[in-house]
């Protein structure tokens, strides 16, 4: 009997940065281009010795993500991914990105270069399309740099390409956010994802979020609202909170999160879910590069999960998209009853945070802003479910099982 083999995607981290942006909290590093070498030597190792524990896999995705993976140079990215190529079993139709930064991206030979490596999706990071706005965000490129990047893409070879933009920049007018999303529909990508700005604990923009003039939740409201409409209206679906894509253009990384789909990450910091387990690296260079020659790597978390723990899981990550949640793939997964979530999601479909389609539950754009609420709720939901079952088991009483 055939068994077709389960798919795996591959995060490859590059920690290396031009210069930290001031809302940033992802490792990253400036200043240690002298590590650059040593780094792409050990990637490659842990790459090679990790790849017989994928033998029985394929491997659909491949993502470098960072940093700014660009500024790695197009010479060691392509070693990384020809050691990528030849060790794993990818599909004919593999998903291959690169994140990078427009002033590290203008290049188009060295574009044209990495597309011959294999690399075949490309996702700038654009954030804004005024200049302003940029520089108040640490960010060292130029609208212009981004229109350069975007047609050295084009000429390279690149036919999917993603921006990145952020709304609720310090000073950000709804008027100027229309302005930056025009821009970037006008550059013709095939996938966006637009973020709303968090300030995080320990960037330097949260040292002065009470004067940096930050747009209020209810303009960062409409603003994400405006951002749904208006990129409908231009063909681009949205599928998940944040991203927006042209049909068949979703990024493949980003559902297996979203979908539990099994991914193996490579680098300090970088994440994973793969056989079973989860599991990090600490945030720490120079550790990842002695563990990769042969030392002990250091995990900041390293968990077996029980298939049937990955329900808080399931309800959170599907409550992100637009697929939502089906309530009979929840139980023949799970074993348990949907129904102790029908009564809160039919108030929800009431009031316009909650849609139900061909059976399945999932949030509205309207929902989607208040869904860290709408989660919060379905897990207590959850939590009681099973806190009823224990005691059924408890007392003998078998009747509410599925």
């Amino acid at each position: 009997m055939n068994t077709k083999p389960k798919c795996l995607g591959l995060y490859i981290h590059i920690p290396f940065c031009a210069q930290k942006c001031v809302y940033c909290d992802f490792y990253s590093l400036s200043g240690s281009e002298s590590r650059m070498d040593a780094y792409t030597d050990a990637l490659c190792a842990h790459l090679t010795e990790t790849a017989p524990f994928a033998a029985g896999y394929v491997v659909d995705a491949v993502y470098f993500g960072g940093g700014t993976p660009s500024y790695l140079g197009a010479e060691r990215l392509s070693r990384i991914l020809k050691v990528i190529t030849k060790k794993y079993r990818l599909s004919a139709d593999a998903e291959i990105t690169l994140e990078a930064n427009p002033d590290s991206a203008g290049d188009w030979k060295a574009l044209r270069t990495l597309r011959r490596a294999g690399f075949n999706r490309i996702s700038l990071g654009m954030q804004s399309a005024c200049d302003d706005e940029l520089r108040r965000i640490g960010r060292i490129h130029t609208t212009e740099q981004v229109c350069t990047a975007v047609e050295a893409a084009r000429r390279a070879g690149f036919g999917n390409l993603s921006l990145d933009l952020i709304y609720g920049l310090p000073g950000q007018t709804m008027e100027r956010w229309a302005e930056n999303l025009v821009a970037a529909v006008a550059l013709a990508p095939e996938h966006l994802s637009c973020y709303g700005l968090k300030v995080e604990p320990g960037t330097p923009l949260f040292a002065v979020r009470d004067s940096a003039n930050l747009p209020d939740d209810e303009v960062q409201a409409d603003m994400y609202l405006h951002t749904v409409d208006v990129l409908a209206q231009h063909g681009y679906r949205q599928y998940e909170i944040s991203n927006f894509a042209l049909p068949g253009r979703e990024s493949r990384h980003n559902l297996k999160y979203w979908q539990l789909g099994e991914y193996a990450g490579f680098g300090p910091g970088a994440h994973s879910d793969f056989g079973g387990v989860r599991y990090a690296y600490e945030k720490d260079l120079e550790a990842y590069i002695r563990g990769a020659k042969g030392g002990a790597m250091l995990f900041s978390e390293n968990d077996r999960i029980d298939p049937m723990d990955r329900d808080t899981e399931w309800l959170m990550l599907g409550l992100r998209t637009v697929h939502g949640l089906d309530p009979r793939e929840y139980e023949a997964r799970f074993r348990r009853r949907f129904t102790c979530f029908l009564p809160f999601l039919t108030e929800c479909e009431k009031a316009g945070y909650a849609a139900q389609t061909d059976g399945r539950w999932h949030l509205t754009p309207k929902g989607f802003l208040v869904s860290n609420r709408v989660i919060s709720v379905m897990l207590d939901l959850q939590a009681e479910d099973k806190q009823r079952r224990q005691e059924a088991t408890a007392r003998g009483d078998f009747r509410i099982t599925v």
